[in-house]
């Protein structure tokens, strides 16, 4: 059902069966439930209490709760249970958190840092140019492929969540630095292992993992002396939040982050706010 009717990604899908994998292990063990008919909503909120008591992030919390109550509304809907125990439950209440970002400064000091000297180094910068310049997913650079850069209409082609294809500007430092590595880095490595197409690959030949970009970034950002905990999807809301500073329209931010609901991308609109206030406190005569 989620594979094929909600169409999630992969790694969706995998964070799915590890909440779900949890959650059966507490219900057997832990409240000793028999079978599927005999859970209650009183064993559903003793299992939050205990993700609550192991001081789980809020975040991660929610998304159990997603999990579980997709789970017994699927076993109602196919007819495995005669009641939803999930059905009444209202969902734990996020804390409003403003994500981390870079300021534009602290961006270029990063990007510049990179040693595009040596091949790897012109491929690091290239990964960089994109996730800043583009504002993508980590797991949609890796998943990029060569037949979805659009380079003389400076474009790519992005498939996000749920298979969702879009279309995002590539700014021209990005392009640029992407070329070099095309043409002078890209060859080379693609030798060597089996890079199925990808766009971005690794020193053996085979394409880049999320855990390697991440690796590469905090390498560059060490580097910089940049004294933040930095990601790669802090470059997705360092890219968000420039763009709402500089004046670009939220529509047009969804339409680029891949957003389905407009209210996960007004977030930043908080944060723009919150860097007008810390503007104001820092530079008024009278703050």
């Amino acid at each position: 059902m989620l594979r094929v009717e909600k169409n999630l990604a992969a790694n969706s899908i995998q964070a799915y069966r590890r909440d779900l994998n949890r959650y059966v292990t507490f219900l057997t063990e832990e409240e000793a439930v028999k079978n599927l008919e005999g859970v209650r909503q009183k064993h559903i909120r003793g299992y939050f209490r205990m993700l609550k008591d192991a001081h789980l992030a809020a975040a991660s919390i929610s998304r159990a709760f997603s999990s579980v109550r997709s789970y017994h509304a699927f076993l109602s809907d196919e007819g495995h249970v005669r009641h939803n125990p999930a059905h009444m439950l209202e969902a734990p209440k996020l804390p409003q958190k403003l994500p981390n970002i870079l300021t534009a400064q602290e961006v270029d000091k990063i990007l510049t840092a990179v040693d595009i000297r040596t091949s790897l180094g012109k491929r690091d910068h290239a990964v960089l140019e994109m996730l800043y310049s583009s504002g993508l997913r980590v797991s949609e650079l890796c998943d990029l492929k060569l037949q979805d850069l659009l380079l003389d209409s400076e474009m790519i082609r992005v498939i996000g969540k749920g298979g969702k294809e879009r279309l995002v500007p590539l700014g021209p430092q990005a392009k640029d630095s992407l070329d070099t590595y095309l043409k002078y880095v890209r060859p080379g490595l693609s030798r060597k292992g089996k890079a199925a197409g990808k766009v971005f690959i690794s020193r053996n030949g085979n394409p880049l993992t999320r855990a390697m970009v991440n690796i590469l970034l905090k390498k560059w950002t060490l580097a910089a002396e940049v004294n933040k905990k930095v990601s790669p999807h802090t470059l997705r809301h360092s890219f968000a939040t420039h763009l709402l500073e500089g004046g670009a329209d939220l529509r047009s931010v969804q339409e680029m982050l891949g957003h389905a609901d407009i209210s996960t991308t007004q977030i930043y609109t908080h944060l723009d706010r919150e860097h007008l206030k810390e503007v104001h406190r820092t530079f008024h005569p009278r703050a």
